[in-house]
This record gives C-alpha cells, structure tokens and sequence, in this order.
C-alpha cells in the first residue's frame, strides 16, 4: 500500500497518496481480519469435532489417547485436558465430561453468533457514514463545483482532505473495535 501511495502522490499529488495509502490499508487490514477469523473458527469447529469423536470412541470403549497429541483452540484443549485428569483423578466418566465440554463450547460459538449478529447493524452504520463524504463530492460536482481539485491541489483542501481521512480512518478502527464480537481477539 505503501508503493501505491507514493505512486498516487507523485501522480496526482500528496494529498491522494495519503488517501490510497490510508484507504488501501483499511482494505488490506479487512482482508487480513477475515481470513484470520476465518482459519481461528475452522480450527475451532475441527477442535469440537475431535472432541465429539473422542466421546464417541470412549462410549464404544476404546481407549484414551496421549493428551499430548491434541491440537486445536488453546481454551478448547486446555479444557479437554482438563476433563481428562479430572476423569482420572476422580473417576468420573471421561466421554460425558468430554461431551459437556464440547456442549459448553458449542453454546458459547452460539452466544458469539448472536453478538455478531447484533452488532452487523453497528459496523453497517459505521461504513455508511464513513462513504457519506463521497456523496459530499457528487454533490459538488452536481452544483457545478469541482471538489476534487480544490480538495487535491488546494493547501485548505488538502488539509481538510487529510484530516478528514485521518478522522475516517480513526473512527472505522474505532467502531470496529467497540462493534467486535466480544470473546475473539482484536
């Protein structure tokens, strides 16, 4: 984003390049998230299903295998390995220990959908009012005004022009972590 930027600036002037650097980041940064997100929720299901498949093979009487050759979530394994030396130092059933484990951290995957789910209407707002200064400059145009020029080459504009973008950037990071579904990392 970097190259991009300073290619932008020396083309169309500093005050672009600042945009495409700042707006190219958020992009990237988006990107990053979601695929973070998304390989973090397929190691935790993979994670559950070898738990369930653990209760399973217990309840059909095979034995435990080495604790040390799980893998998955941290919280998830640490509970896994947790019921298991409980199972042996008390007793207790391994495979229904496992299966209220599993059960628990199914209900809490439920209760993170749900928040996310109430807070897409947040993020939603949020993204809406950042493009609202695009409607600001079609506006301009349509009145017979040239804002990109004024914002672009401008000292005024382009001071406006960045801290605007400053001030857009900031609350989109901003709205996104107040909007975050609470019990995943930032």
């Amino acid at each position: 984003m970097l190259v991009s930027g300073v290619a932008a600036g020396v083309l169309a002037g500093p005050v672009a390049g600042v945009a495409l650097a700042a707006y190219g980041g958020l992009g990237v940064r988006g990107v990053l998230r979601r695929q973070a997100h998304r390989r973090a929720d397929l190691l935790r299901r993979r994670a559950l299903e070898q738990l369930a498949g653990l209760a399973a093979d217990l309840r059909a009487g095979l034995p435990v295998p080495a604790v040390r050759t799980w893998d998955g979530p941290v919280r998830v394994t640490a509970l896994a390995r947790a019921a298991v030396h409980l199972a042996d130092r008390t007793g207790a059933p391994l495979a229904e220990l496992l299966e209220r484990v599993e059960a628990d951290a199914r209900a809490a995957d439920r209760g993170l959908a749900a928040a996310a789910a109430q807070a897409a209407g947040a993020r939603a707002t949020a993204w809406l009012l950042a493009a609202l200064p695009l409607g600001g400059i079609g506006l301009g145009y349509a009145i017979g005004a040239d804002p990109v020029t004024v914002l672009l080459h401008t000292p005024i504009g382009g001071g406006s022009a960045v801290v605007a973008i400053g001030l857009q950037v900031a609350g989109l990071v901003w709205a996104e972590r107040l909007g975050g579904t609470p019990g995943r990392a930032g």
